[in-house]
Parts: structure tokens; sequence; C-alpha cells
């Protein structure tokens, strides 16, 4: 059973220009520059700027009200010129399984005739809970197992819709200091802290968007605000193979590596991008990803297609393939969506793909399908957004003025 939380109506696109930024996800130099605008003085903007990253990043306030400590009239300058909104929530639903997954609405740019939207999905456990973002509308990959393959890439998302996912998600799951729970059964961990795990595995490649995505996982990992370890932040890619050193190098994060096939033949057809970057020189990076070690794995997913890539020859050379490498490999049942062609391997296929892969001295674990009934699983997320082109933009931009709409 589905339960839908929240459904609200987006804002009329001729107002979009006008609304005010949100401070909401920023970093530390683009508050300073927020502050700046506001009139703040030079000598008082690092101590200022210290204050609202608190407020922000650690008690995850949404009205300039709440800072107490902040002068009445910086908060109403501040209130005249920002917000501390977090993205629209289109709707909001709870699986069976206590998942969590959100439609959400960004604002609209100015070139954009239709305000964007992405999904952003919450998987609790009795003892810790994962976040899975998205960082870019849309993908270019067209992994053809895929759901979000099926939707173009519309833009890249910024460093601050990136965080303020995050910040969403800690509100609607009560993960701030003396939050209140939500009342509506969903399952959610024992601990203190609800978010423990952020993976960028939403919709896009993050690589592709490697310089936004790096802003936000510093952000996140910041010890003075939401405070995530890196080694709790996993970047997965299909194997953007230039980008993956500088990723170790400059964000330090896990790594995992969408992998799916053991030849390049196979690999060409499942996740297209191998045809540029093909398997023997993915392995290469992934054999020099800064800081590899047995307690820093790189983890392979592998998602199991019927008659596809389950046998056990593919199991052998799975094995070789990722020999001299520190890694997991984790098993990832298909999950369906709608027109899909493949299906998913059989259960005894998988068990004893997965026991051959843990008895050559890998661990191998099967991850459980979590949100099927809401399209939330792993490769099912994607939204309704399209990039339009320049000549559909014009002729909806009139439109959208005349109407409201």
């Amino acid at each position: 059973m589905t339960v839908v939380l929240d459904t609200r109506q987006a804002a009329p696109a001729a107002e979009a220009e006008t609304v005010k930024p949100s401070l909401a996800g920023l970093s530390r130099a683009k508050l300073g520059e927020a502050l700046a605008a506001a009139g703040v003085p030079d000598k008082q903007i690092r101590m200022r700027t210290t204050q609202l990253w608190r407020w922000i990043y650690v008690s995850g306030v949404t009205s300039f009200d709440q800072m107490t400590d902040v002068s009445k009239a910086l908060r109403q300058a501040l209130e005249a010129r920002f917000t501390l909104d977090r993205p629209e929530i289109v709707t909001e639903q709870v699986s069976v399984d206590g998942t969590r997954k959100w439609l959400l609405r960004l604002p609209r740019r100015g070139h954009e005739a239709r305000a964007p939207e992405i999904e952003t999905v919450y998987i609790p456990e009795s003892d810790r809970g994962t976040l899975c973002i998205s960082s870019q509308v849309g993908c270019t990959l067209t992994c053809s197992f895929c759901h979000t393959g099926t939707q173009k890439l519309v833009r890249n998302l910024e460093a601050s819709e990136i965080v303020a996912q995050i910040l969403l998600a800690r509100d609607r799951i009560g993960d701030w200091p003396g939050a209140d729970r939500p009342d509506d059964h969903g399952m959610l961990p024992t601990a203190d802290r609800k978010i423990t795990n952020v993976v960028l595995m939403g919709m896009g490649e993050p690589l592709y968007n490697f310089d936004n995505v790096r802003e936000a996982m510093e952000i996140a990992a910041d010890g003075e605000g939401i405070s995530l370890s890196k080694r709790r932040i996993t970047l997965s890619t299909s194997g953007v193979v230039p980008e993956i050193s500088r990723w170790g190098e400059e964000a330090g994060t896990m790594l995992a590596i969408s992998l799916h096939a053991v030849t390049d033949e196979l690999r060409n057809e499942l996740v297209p991008i191998n045809k540029k970057y093909p398997i023997a020189a993915l392995m290469d990076a992934c054999r020099n990803y800064p800081g590899l070690s047995n307690a820093r794995r790189i983890t392979f997913e592998y998602v199991m297609l019927k008659g596809v890539n389950d046998s056990m020859a593919d199991a052998k050379a799975l094995v070789r393939l990722l020999a001299g490498i520190p890694a997991k490999i984790n098993l990832i049942p298909f999950n369906p969506w709608p027109n899909s062609r493949y299906e998913c391997s059989d259960w005894e296929t998988i068990e004893t793909f997965a026991d051959y892969v843990n008895n050559a001295g890998y661990a191998s674990p099967v991850r459980t399908p979590r949100g099927r009934d809401i399209l939330a699983a792993c490769g099912q997320l994607r939204s309704e957004s399209v990039r339009l082109r320049a000549r559909e933009r014009e002729a909806a931009e009139p439109t959208a003025a005349a109407t409201g709409a």
C-alpha cells in the first residue's frame, strides 16, 4: 500500500522570477555574499556567517525569526531579500516498508519555462537511515535497465539544490535536535540521528556535475554543520573515468561503480558510457583511486538481469575482473519499471551467484528491494521534467504569462 502524505500545486510560472532566493543549502562563502548584500559591514561578515551557518545546518531553522542571537534589524534585512525555503514538495509517498519518496519541484530559473522536478528517497533501517539524492534533472547516460535513463537531461543541479534535499529530508523525518518524528507510522531508526548515510545514487551522473556535487558534499561533511563523515557519503558513477581519481583527491568520499557486466560487449548495451570508457580503463581508475584500502573499499553495483548477466560464468569473470581491488560487490535484484524489457533473476540464481562471489573473498550482499510499490527502488527514479528547445520555450513563456500557469 502506498500512502501519499502531501500534494501541492506549483507556484504560477509568471511569478517565478520574483521569488526571493533561499539561503538554505549555500556554502559559507555564498552566505557571506548574501550578508554583504543585506548591508552587513565587512568586519562582521565572518561572525554573522557563522551564526547563519549554525542556525541553518545545526538547528535546521526555516524562519529568520528563529535566529534569536541575530539582531532584529538584520533579521528584517535578510527577510526582505531571502528565504530559508526548501524545494517544494509535489508528492510525498511512504512505502509499506517505510521507504519515503519525495517528488520535489525546484524554483524556476529565468530561462526555464517550467519548474524542474527531481526525486529523493529515504531508506530507513533499524539502526541507520540512507538518503539517496539526485545530482541532475534527468540523465545523459541512457542505461538500458534504468528508468531514469529514459528521461533526457534537463540540467545540472546547483550545489544548494543538492544540499537542500538533505535539509528537506531532515525536516520531514524530524532529524533536527528536539524535532518531533512524523506521525504517519513510517519506520524510522531508533538512533538519535535518522539520516546516517548519503548516497549520490539518485537521478543523474554526479561526475558530470562535478563542481556542484563536490561543493554540496563539502557542506554536508562540514563538522560544524550537518557533519556527515565522508566515509558515510558514497558517490556512484557509471564510469566517468577521467573524473574518478580527481573525485578521490578533491572530495575523498566512498566510491561506488555501476558495473553490471563483465564484458565490453554487454556493458556497451547496459551502460553505454562503456563505449567511451571501456572496462579495462575503468578498472585501472579503480585500482588507482586515492585512499583505496581494505578499510575504504570500492562498492561495485551489479544489477541481476535474468538470462543476461547472471550465469556462473559471469560470476567467475567478475571475480577475475576485480582481482587486486579492495571491493564489495552489491548484488541488486532488478527493480521493474513500466515498459522495461528486462526481468529480475530468479532468487536461486542470485543466491548461487552471491555464494560464489562471497566464497572467492568478496563481500556480496544482496540488496533487499525497498520502495518498489512507490517506484523508489534502485533504477526506478524519474520525473516528468523535460528540456525544452529554444523555440518551445519562446512559445511557452507568453502562454504562461497570459494564463498565470
